[in-house]
């Protein structure tokens, strides 16, 4: 039987390099560049002014033939405004169709520097990336019905501010006469109490909606983290990125309760109704004049408002950051149902949610996310010592057996059968089973993977600051090997033609190259690859995991480097009780050695 082993290897070796630098690629790169870009787009005078999606059963507007675009201001200028102030939240609430459509978390900036601008979470229609909720009535030939462009007029309430509601009010003249109070918390939950007067001589049906939009998805997807639609109804989370909603078009439902949403990584806009009201909801990508229109709505079901009678109705809009021990406390003040999984858990949510616990726990109990991070490894190392112990004793005593194994194989290596049964025997003999360097391991897989993302979606990981020149545990290490970490006073990308090569892929910094060596001695502590070639090829994967993984957020960086710390420790205290040689004995003996003969 052919020996294909290393044929095996060099196709595994090179597949990985190519998924690996494929991600780096297309993922991480563009991920990397994503801030810069969004902000540059910010700057940029441009977004379509189109038609508002169609609301399931509301009236729809016609938009121009072509978008006409507007910068912000011209957009924020275009309508009278009520100024919204709360310790979260700044921004107003437009009497032009009574929208809440502009935004900004005063908690959250756009980079690291405390004087850069908030980060901007709602936008007006006819801005680029708008992003709006809207409130309305909808019926069959009802008359005066308040639509994108109709006009409310303020009644009540010189601002938008925790305990201090606005009331709108809006009549066409033609007999229904609508008022709308809208009250906001110190957080981010807005409530919008509509009512409607029906003065007409005969009977109206009459339903209310609530839509959040979003014109034009972000020009690069978040890794790891889903953006889109996002709800919880009927108890069912239901999650629909971009492009899948795009291709299907509209998903429509019935629910009673619940929520619904557009959502990026780190914030959310979602509409909630009263929770014991069956409701009509509809997740929805449209197109009109080239530019995508994403929805998340619900419609109440009819009311028949008599002569002389009204009707109120109550929905409330989530409107910040996806931070959650706030979303946790909406759940339990007002009955919303699984807020808290706007946040992206992932497959693995029943791992993902108790590691994130824990690491709230230490987080309040260190004060510092990368502290917090470091507790949290050694915990799940703890939990995982024993399958982890497991497999690290089988293979130091593989190691130990490996001057036998080589001599096997050199003996017998025209005799590949009787090389693998003499092989067999020797590990019988030796009590070792080769499969429990790998088994036990894999238990331990769907945890790592678990506070992979965790660390991945973590809004509290944003703008965290560790020790010394980590500003930023979400972003990449900042510092760089062509400059001596710093040390010189030298920008790399300033240098002509490769200045983008050595910050891009070629960027290494201190916490990047910690992984890699620590990855290298965490593998020189484990048996050698029985062929040569194989030994070459996985001398190398250190190197290549360092480039790979140099993007990453320096967060992860972290945990990854003192998991691999922890990982040399237990292996070496394994080796030092089999009494098996290891490279971190032989580097202290070598040092003896040059002490003495110094």
């Amino acid at each position: 039987m052919p020996d294909n082993t290393n044929r095996n290897t060099v196709i595994f070796v090179v597949l990985s390099m190519v998924l690996l630098f494929g991600y780096q690629a297309l993922v991480l790169g563009p991920q990397n560049r994503q801030r810069d870009a969004e902000l540059k787009a910010r700057e940029t005078p441009a977004a379509a002014q189109v038609a508002p999606g169609a609301v399931a059963g509301a009236p729809a507007l016609a938009g121009p033939a072509a978008p006409v675009f507007v910068t912000r201001d011209a957009a924020i200028a275009g309508a009278p405004r009520i100024v919204v102030d709360t310790p979260a939240l700044q921004g107003s609430v437009s009497l032009r169709g009574g929208r809440i459509d502009d935004l900004f978390l005063r908690d959250y900036r756009v980079d690291v520097d405390p004087k850069s601008p908030p980060v901007e979470l709602l936008r007006p229609e006819g801005v680029q990336d708008a992003w709006f909720a809207d409130f309305g009535w909808t019926g069959s030939n009802l008359p005066g019905l308040p639509g994108a462009s109709a006009l409310w007029t303020q009644v009540g309430g010189d601002r938008l501010s925790p305990g201090r509601p606005v009331v709108l009010r809006y009549d066409a003249g033609q007999g229904l006469v609508f008022t709308r109070r809208i009250e906001v918390d110190d957080r981010f939950m807005f409530t919008v109490t509509d009512t409607v007067a029906n003065s007409l001589p005969g009977a109206v049906t009459i339903a209310p909606y609530a839509s959040v939009q979003r014109r034009g998805a972000p020009a690069v997807p978040a890794a790891n983290a889903h953006e889109g639609t996002v709800g919880v109804m009927d108890g069912v989370l239901e999650m629909l990125k971009y492009k899948q909603l795009k291709k299907d078009g509209e998903k429509v439902f019935k629910a009673t309760g619940g929520w619904l949403g557009v959502t990026d990584k780190y914030w959310l806009a979602a509409v909630v109704p009263e929770q014991k009201e069956a409701v009509n909801a509809a997740y929805r990508a449209t197109s009109v004049s080239g530019l995508d229109i994403y929805e998340a709505n619900f419609v109440a079901n009819p009311r028949v408002v008599q002569p002389g009678g009204t009707y109120t109705h109550v929905s409330r809009l989530f409107a910040g950051a996806k931070t959650v021990p706030v979303l946790r406390a909406y759940e339990k003040s007002l009955g919303i149902p699984r807020l808290q999984d706007a946040v992206d858990w992932g497959r693995l949510y029943f791992l993902t949610k108790p590691i994130f616990r824990l690491l709230e726990v230490f987080f309040g109990f260190l004060n510092n996310f990368g502290l917090a991070i470091l507790a949290l490894t050694v915990v799940i190392r703890l939990v995982l010592f024993y399958p982890a112990n497991l497999s690290y004793e089988s293979l130091t005593k593989m190691k130990k057996i490996q001057p036998k194994v080589e001599d096997l194989r050199a003996r017998l290596k025209d005799d590949p059968q009787r090389q693998q049964q003499e092989l067999m025997g020797l590990y019988k003999a030796e009590k070792i089973n080769p499969l429990m360097g790998c088994l036990p391991m894999l238990a331990t897989i769907p945890v790592f993977l678990s506070l992979f993302k965790v660390l991945s979606v973590s809004i509290e990981m944003r703008h965290a600051p560790f020790y010394g020149w980590i500003r930023d545990l979400s972003a990449r290490d900042p510092t760089t090997i062509f400059n001596l970490f710093g040390l010189i006073p030298w920008d790399p990308s300033t240098l002509p033609y490769i200045g983008g090569l050595l910050t891009g892929p070629l960027h290494i910094g201190i916490w990047p190259l910690a992984y890699g060596l620590t990855q290298w001695l965490s593998m020189k502590l484990s048996p050698p690859a029985p062929d040569p070639m194989q030994q070459r090829m996985m001398e190398l994967m250190p190197v290549i995991f360092t480039f790979v993984m140099a993007p990453f957020a320096v967060g992860l960086m972290i945990y990854y480097t003192w998991s691999n710390v922890l990982t040399i420790l237990q292996q070496y205290v394994i080796m030092r009780r089999y009494q098996v040689a290891n490279p971190i004995d032989d580097f202290i003996a070598r040092l003896r050695a040059r002490k003495v003969a110094g």
